[in-house]
């Protein structure tokens, strides 16, 4: 696929993805959301770890509104089933560890796509907001399923309800992100991050994901199955036996990602 609204990058295992359209804070337009759902499959394939960031001020501001006369005929069911969807469960069933590097502002469906990555890292200056409320919608984009789950009830009912901007601090505070770092240290940190991603035991990660994001859905018997069953296909890969091999001879584990 030919990316236009998007930039692809590989280098040392890592997958970057640019939103690059700076002119309207990166708003997903149709075309983005098709070039985001391929790049993130693509870099499920072609790397280790995959970035999300933004080019410019802003990491996402959310759906692309147009003028007001599209606007104002979207079919938003239509496009959240078959546009968001895709590109949502993309990024949250990638094989491979993603980090939301956000880079400023992330509103509406652009909060929920950051969200929806494994880690988030955050500029200080940053911020997130569930803008919906202010033009008369609810949170979408599986902001309903993550909020509770990241942040509890009381508070994704508040930033629901007030679509007040939450700053990146704030967030780190309240459990919706990993973390918020210096302005001046960001894309250092995410970068250093993302290299520890790339050279580590990718199907222990795997397993991780798919561990964790099913806890919710089981019951404690449940989950201490799963981990037994994951935890049995871990020990069957080179990379723990390389670990084991690196801890024996106190040396760093030299992972192959298999």
């Amino acid at each position: 696929m030919q990316y236009d609204t998007i930039r692809y990058e590989i280098a040392d295992d890592v997958a970057l993805i640019t939103l690059a359209r700076p002119d309207v804070m990166n708003a997903l337009s149709a075309p983005m959301r098709a070039e985001l759902t391929h790049a993130i499959q693509a870099g499920g394939k072609d790397a280790r770890v995959v970035v999300l960031t933004g080019e410019g001020r802003a990491f996402c501001s959310g759906q692309d509104l147009g003028d007001r006369e599209s606007a104002a005929n979207i079919d938003l069911e239509r496009v959240l089933r078959d546009e968001y969807m895709p590109m949502l469960a993309a990024l949250v069933d990638c094989p491979r560890p993603t980090i939301a590097a956000v880079n400023g502002a992330a509103a509406g469906a652009g909060a929920n796509l950051a969200l929806a990555a494994d880690v988030v890292i955050a500029a200080e200056s940053a911020f997130f907001m569930q803008a919906f409320t202010r033009i008369g919608l609810m949170p979408d984009a599986g902001g309903t399923w993550m909020l509770p789950r990241q942040m509890g009830i009381a508070k994704a009912m508040g930033a629901a309800l007030f679509a007040d901007r939450i700053s990146a601090a704030q967030a780190e505070r309240w459990g919706m992100i990993w973390e918020a770092v210096p302005d001046a240290e960001f894309e250092a940190i995410w970068r250093a991050r993302a290299a520890h991603l790339a050279q580590g035991p990718s199907e222990a990660y795997a397993r991780i994901k798919r561990a964790i994001r099913g806890a919710f859905e089981k019951d404690l018997d449940g989950q201490l199955l799963l981990e037994a069953q994951l935890q049995g296909e871990c020990g069957m890969t080179r990379d723990f036996k390389e670990g084991v091999v690196a801890f024996h001879e106190k040396r760093p584990a030299k992972f192959e990602g298999r």
